[in-house]
């Protein structure tokens, strides 16, 4: 592929994705600053349910990077009967675990809330708005797999398309039941939950939809769904399983920044709400570089050109450079604008802005280390690198290292936030090394898969 090419190809699917993740969490931002103006018991108690959401959805992120990983090096050999077992695979997985979520959140609702705060009217507002939520799990969990499917072809639009309607019938519902409009109840954070469940279920029949009448490449069916193929799950769960540990380990490293902030100060919790929906928004960026490489490389891993596979790891890299410095930028001077829309306390203001100042730093590193590990090295098959370097880093000093200056050394807040990133920047070091000298590319397909072409 020539360079211009290249970045066309590159492009297409990056900027689809980007705008996808970027559309998705502006849900997450409206019902941000809505619950905020409602009450900020609310907001607080919403984003301690977003924690176990995230780690969900990083689970889930998880399972379908696998996919990608694994079914983008047959897409490169153009084998599509593998692609379509290792996608039962996925969903079978995804499922088992979103009904595991349902009963534990069904059975132990205060429970999960007094893990991320104390605060017992926060808990109370988290539990009424996880007794709706709750029942957007499984919905949630075929739609990622479905989407992972589909970007395994290189088909990426879709998934704009369906973001797009989310947010339009997610922020409708919760703009009238929130605060009650138009003769309709004010339910609060219940209301907030009710336009997320029917926007998960619309968003899930559409895509079903989709894949039955439109989708022409991969052409899976109900069928195909309930397939068990025991040599080709065991070829995707050894590459997923690494990536569920280190995507499971990112979601509990994130969700364990509500707890410190959550046990310091009410203020904080509200803070870090604000701070990290925009934070997230910006992220996308990074999470669309991410994928696109991860496809890229694998499917040119599947064509066994290994040049070539070097070739654009290294074009990719300085591409991530530049996509860490601008987004470095639009989130620092996003933060000013955004905040003024929350209607926060002062001092929970000033406290936000000053986390985002720490994280538009943080963001340069993250853009370069995070596309490169998950991406490239990831994509490229040595997914039990990025486990052990993760495993390292989080576990055994940035975790460590936060809890002693949150309940140690008593540091403010803002520390504490710099302590929780310290691992996007220097991560970045072993990342480039690996990428550069280390053997990182791996083949995971099967020669004897060569008659499974349809």
């Amino acid at each position: 592929m020539k360079k211009q090419s290249f970045y066309k190809n590159f492009f297409s699917i990056y900027i689809a994705l980007v705008l996808q993740n970027v559309i998705t969490l502006s849900v997450n931002l409206a019902d941000n600053i809505m619950l905020g103006a409602y009450s900020e018991t609310s907001l607080a108690g919403v984003a301690a349910v977003n924690q176990i959401q995230f780690i969900y959805q990083q689970i889930l992120g998880a399972l379908g990077d696998g996919l990608v990983i694994f079914g983008s090096q047959y897409w490169g050999r153009m084998q599509i009967k593998p692609m379509k077992k290792i996608t039962a695979a996925a969903m079978h997985a995804a499922l088992i675990t979103g009904i595991l979520l349902f009963v534990a959140t069904t059975f132990f609702p205060y429970q999960a809330m007094r893990i991320f705060t104390t605060d017992v009217p926060i808990v109370e507002e988290g539990v009424r708005y996880l007794s709706i939520i709750r029942f957007t799990y499984l919905f949630f969990a075929i739609t990622q797999i479905l989407l992972a499917a589909l970007r395994m072809v290189e088909t990426v639009k879709i998934a704009f398309a369906l973001s797009i309607l989310t947010f339009f019938v997610n922020c409708g519902i919760n703009s009238v039941l929130i605060f009650g409009r138009f003769g309709a109840p004010a339910l609060g954070v219940r209301g907030a939950a009710i336009g997320t469940l029917a926007a998960r279920i619309i968003e899930c029949i559409i895509l079903i939809g989709f894949m039955v009448f439109k989708e022409k490449r991969l052409r899976l069916s109900i069928r195909d769904l309930c397939q068990f193929d025991r040599i080709l799950s065991g070829d995707y769960f050894k590459v997923t399983i690494p990536i569920v540990v280190v995507q499971g380990l990112w979601g509990l490293n994130t969700a364990l920044q509500t707890v410190i902030l959550g046990h310091m100060t009410a203020a904080a919790i509200a803070a870090n709400s604000a701070a990290s929906t925009l934070f997230m928004m910006v992220k996308s960026i990074v999470y669309g570089a991410s994928s696109t490489a991860s496809i890229i490389i694998g499917k040119a891993i599947g064509e066994g050109d290994r040049k070539r596979v070097m070739r654009y790891s290294g074009r990719l890299q300085k591409m991530f450079l530049a996509i860490g410095i601008s987004g470095g930028i639009l989130l620092y001077f996003l933060r000013i604008p955004v905040l003024s829309l929350y209607d926060l306390q002062p001092v929970t203001k000033e406290m936000a802005n000053t986390f985002l100042m720490i994280l538009s730093v943080v963001f340069v590193g993250m853009s370069y280390q995070m596309p490169t590990n998950n991406g490239i090295i990831r994509g490229g098959g040595s997914a039990m690198y990025v486990v052990k370097m993760d495993l390292i880093s989080i576990w055994l000093i940035v975790i460590p290292l936060s809890f002693f200056m949150a309940f140690v050394a008593d540091a403010p807040p803002a520390v504490v936030v710099c302590c929780l990133n310290a691992d996007q920047i220097f991560k970045c070091v072993p990342a480039y090394l690996m990428s550069h000298y280390g053997k990182w590319i791996k083949k995971l397909t099967r020669d004897d898969m060569t008659d499974e072409k349809n």
